[in-house]
């Protein structure tokens, strides 16, 4: 009954549709990215972002403007330069992860009067979702779920196999574009829930624990929702009942759903050889 009585409070209403809006983009974005093994890649992008928010609030712009903005130039950059091949990706990686961090850094501390609050860029605060996230966060879950839907073969053949693709016509460069476009969006999106230290988790933890027991890419695209929200839920009640930061506690029920998914695969392995 306690846990019914939550919705009565706005602020968790919207953490709730924020979790399962952030599950949706996160589950189908999150799989195009374990597929294409460009986890570090995101990895870059997410930590380049954070440059954005020091220079926005140096300016007095609007932070998540700031962060969108420079996990674009780096996403897009980023897929330049690999496929010139100008530049090796870890080396590109260590460049914009490292850069992003410091110029954030260094722009919060110029910043004249008051030091804003890091804590719920760096680690995430569903709790202070407003309706604007909200807004926001709906319009990019309805455009990834259209471009999934809409472009899944394409999507599928890109994600394994470019040539193929290129042979059936798929204007693969693109296709590349538009989707690491929707990743550097879903990541700006997904700080307020995970922040930069923690996004990387919602994009891979529930990909790998769906991964356990399918290899199917749609099942995976299905299966990665279905978990990230069970994640999500279930850490933001525990972090509202124990009283511990959100972000947080969200990571680690999604890593406890990955352990519990490695047991039983495990017991079910033991279970057919015996």
């Amino acid at each position: 009954m306690e846990i019914i009585q939550l919705f009565e409070y706005e602020f968790f209403r919207n953490a709730f549709f924020a979790a399962f809006l952030m599950s949706v983009s996160c589950g189908l974005i999150g799989t195009y990215i374990v597929a294409r093994r460009m986890v570090f890649i995101s990895g870059g992008i997410t930590h380049a972002s954070f440059g954005g928010v020091g220079i926005s609030y140096f300016f007095g712009w609007p932070p998540m403007a700031g962060a969108a903005v420079f996990a674009l130039v780096a996403a897009l950059t980023t897929e330049n330069l690999t496929r010139k091949k100008q530049i090796r990706n870890d080396s590109l990686i260590a460049v914009m992860w490292s850069l992003g961090m410091a110029i954030g850094i260094i722009f919060i501390y110029l910043t004249p009067g008051y030091s804003p609050n890091l804590m719920s860029f760096l680690f995430g605060s569903i709790i202070t979702v407003t309706h604007v996230d909200l807004s926001l966060m709906l319009a990019l879950t309805i455009v990834v779920s259209l471009v999934f839907i809409l472009m899944y073969r394409i999507i599928l053949y890109v994600s394994f196999d470019e040539q193929f693709a290129r042979t059936r016509g798929i204007p693969v460069m693109l296709v590349n574009y538009v989707l690491i476009t929707l990743v550097a969006l879903t990541i700006v999106l997904s700080i307020r829930v995970a922040g930069i230290i923690l996004v990387l988790s919602l994009l891979t933890l529930p990909q790998n624990t769906a991964n356990l027991f399918t290899s199917s890419f749609g099942k995976i695209l299905i299966w990665s929702v279905i978990i990230g929200f069970t994640g999500a839920l279930s850490g933001l009640l525990a972090s509202y009942f124990l009283n511990i930061p959100s972000g947080a506690t969200i990571i680690f029920s999604l890593v406890l759903l990955y352990l519990c998914g490695r047991l039983i695969r495990s017991l079910l392995k033991r279970k057919m050889k015996s």
